[in-house]
């Protein structure tokens, strides 16, 4: 490798100390957020933990709220790059699940490269138990819904304003993966790969879940539906008595 190719492929001095700060920032940002409350967080405690300056501060980060999401951005940013790459063969939904599947894959080590995995669980469920983080969550996670639409649509050719099917894709997969993140918040382990293998179950079972009736003629009492399994009927007639 010559001296020009390493110059490329690793970071320089200044960017690698550049990197270290705003680590430290965020760090200690969620680490006071989720001990002491987001709300009576300052920014001037977060630069005093860091001994550094609020200038520096806001060169990094416009907001509290910014930092908050910081890790998530970095998350969604990787699933979007992914599901860019999936190959055009894929269905849609394919293409989605597979993508966040081999976006958890590879962030999980550049997670803890910058917070523990502990202090990313606590950091999620700090955000759900906060009214002003909760309602920015959700504007977040529509406008990445709009996001990923276009994008579907784009994939497959189709005008993501006159053709529902991209938005409608979208919306259930993104309500599978918000239901996903809170029952990971909720629970005892806070590994990225718990977090992954629970995304990955649900959205197995999400085609048998939207396909066909669960009450099955040949089973009066009703059954769960198994992955695999193929549905004997559609939706029901509404002219049937």
């Amino acid at each position: 490798m010559t001296h020009g190719q390493s110059a490329v492929t690793r970071p320089g001095l200044r960017e690698r100390k550049k990197q270290r700060t705003r680590d430290a920032l965020l760090r200690a940002a969620l680490e006071l957020f989720t001990t002491q409350g987001y709300e009576r967080t300052t920014v001037d405690e977060i630069v005093e933990a860091v001994d550094v300056s609020q200038r520096t501060f806001f060169r990094y980060f416009a907001s509290k709220e910014e930092v908050t999401f910081a890790v998530q951005e970095m998350v969604e940013s990787r699933f979007i790059a992914e599901l860019r790459h999936r190959p055009a063969r894929e269905a849609p939904f394919e293409a989605m699940r597979r993508a966040v599947l081999c976006a958890w894959n590879s962030i999980g080590e550049a997670i803890e490269e910058v917070i523990t995995v502990d202090l990313h669980m606590r950091t999620y469920q700090m955000i759900e138990s906060t009214p002003s983080l909760l309602a920015a969550h959700m504007r977040r996670g529509i406008a990445l819904e709009n996001q990923i639409a276009r994008l579907i649509a784009e994939r497959e050719g189709l005008d993501v304003e006159r053709d529902p099917r991209p938005r409608v894709a979208v919306a259930a997969f993104s309500g599978v993966m918000r239901v996903t993140g809170q029952l990971w918040g909720r629970g005892q382990d806070p590994s990225v790969e718990a977090l992954r293998d629970l995304t990955e179950e649900y959205l197995d079972q999400l085609v048998p879940a939207l396909a066909g009736d669960w009450r099955r003629p040949e089973d009066p009492e009703g059954a769960v539906p198994q992955p695999g399994d193929v549905p004997t009927a559609g939706w029901p007639d509404p002219t049937d008595e």
